[in-house]
């Protein structure tokens, strides 16, 4: 057995200091947790509610019309949300989503994954400006946050950092001028380090050895410090030379009315070495044809340049996302890439 440290448990509630000094929870908060409590911010969130006094509900699993219920029910006055769980009350009908009264929301943070500007600006006209945003990993090497107000300033932003400073740099580890896309690494940080892998905890410091770190994620940072995110690094598509950000295909694909979830990445391709190709799930009641892919193709030339057109769909009956909310694109993914010496 592992001898006990000898440190008070308070030392630990960092969590708590968030939602109290941050969010403003307190022992009158009802806070709903949608999300698995085996994930970090979720445990740590309720746990740090409890500790301040408050009240936690926890779904066992997430359901949009559940959710909206039971912040009737409970008079919910705080929650932490996944962007695909906004995605799926959007896509209730009128009469379902105006059935249940959730005034009494005051902070709805979301985190975890990226958010379109078009589905937060819904939520926000919905549940009006209560949605926090916060970027951060569990490595918590750097955290960014966003109120409601900055964000209506600055729609798109994940916020300025509260821990850490922010870098954004080019392959080579030179540092980016503002409004110009690179790895986002934080620095000025708390140290950290993956357990039994060094070698990962090598790849997440940047070339030059100023001991910043990355999670990974592609973003730039504007003339006003807003930290602004384009995609995981891991998940650029470069077809013919240019790169291609999945998520911005997402965001799109996502606000048609007969797609339910989307994945967008690369696939081999012998003539631009990778090609865009769209994973869909087909809304219920709609039949995945290439009727559909059709349409789709349609929908997203309107809004994109045609470059970043998906070159094929495939239909899915559900798209393979964690119950945290994350979506698993590899599993989509690496089949196209069996027996390729490459996945680039």
């Amino acid at each position: 057995k592992r001898p006990l440290s000898g440190k008070s448990i308070a030392d630990g509630m960092t969590v708590a200091g968030l939602a109290g000094g941050l969010f403003g929870m307190d022992g009158d908060s009802m806070y709903l947790s949608p999300a698995p409590l085996y994930h970090s911010a979720p445990i740590g969130f309720c746990l740090g509610v409890q500790s301040l006094g408050g009240t936690v509900v926890a779904m066992e699993k997430f359901d949009p019309v559940d959710a909206l219920r039971l912040i009737e029910e409970h008079q919910i006055t705080d929650s932490q949300w996944v962007p695909t769980m906004f995605v799926r009350m959007l896509k209730l009908d009128e009469q379902e989503r105006g059935g249940y009264d959730t005034s009494s929301m005051r902070v709805a943070i979301h985190a975890a994954a990226p958010c379109s500007i078009e589905v937060k600006q819904q939520m926000m006209d919905w549940w009006g400006p209560v949605l926090w945003e916060y970027y951060a990993g569990t490595e918590l090497n750097g955290f960014c946050l966003v109120r409601p107000e900055e964000w209506l300033a600055n729609p798109g932003t994940v916020g300025k950092p509260l821990i850490g400073e922010i870098h954004i740099l080019d392959d080579n580890g030179d540092e980016q001028p503002p409004n110009e896309s690179g790895t986002v690494y934080f620095g000025a940080g708390p140290a950290y380090e993956y357990h039994n892998a060094p070698e990962k905890t090598e790849e997440a410091k940047d070339p030059q050895g100023h001991g910043w770190t990355t999670l990974g994620d592609v973003g730039y940072v504007d003339d006003g410090g807003w930290l602004f995110l384009t995609d995981r690094k891991a998940f650029m598509i470069i077809s013919g030379g240019v790169n291609i950000y999945p998520q911005e295909i997402e965001d799109c694909l996502v606000l048609h009315p007969k797609v339910a979830d989307i994945a967008v990445f690369g696939i081999p391709d012998d003539e631009m070495g990778e090609a865009v190709q769209a994973a869909v799930q087909p809304a219920d009641g709609i039949r995945g044809d290439d009727e559909l892919a059709s349409e789709l193709r349609a929908f997203i030339r309107e809004h994109m340049a045609h470059y970043k057109c998906p070159k094929g769909f495939e239909f899915h009956n559900e798209l393979p996302r964690l119950p945290t909310g994350k979506l698993y694109k590899n599993k989509l993914r690496s089949p196209h890439w069996e027996n390729r010496q490459t996945t680039i």
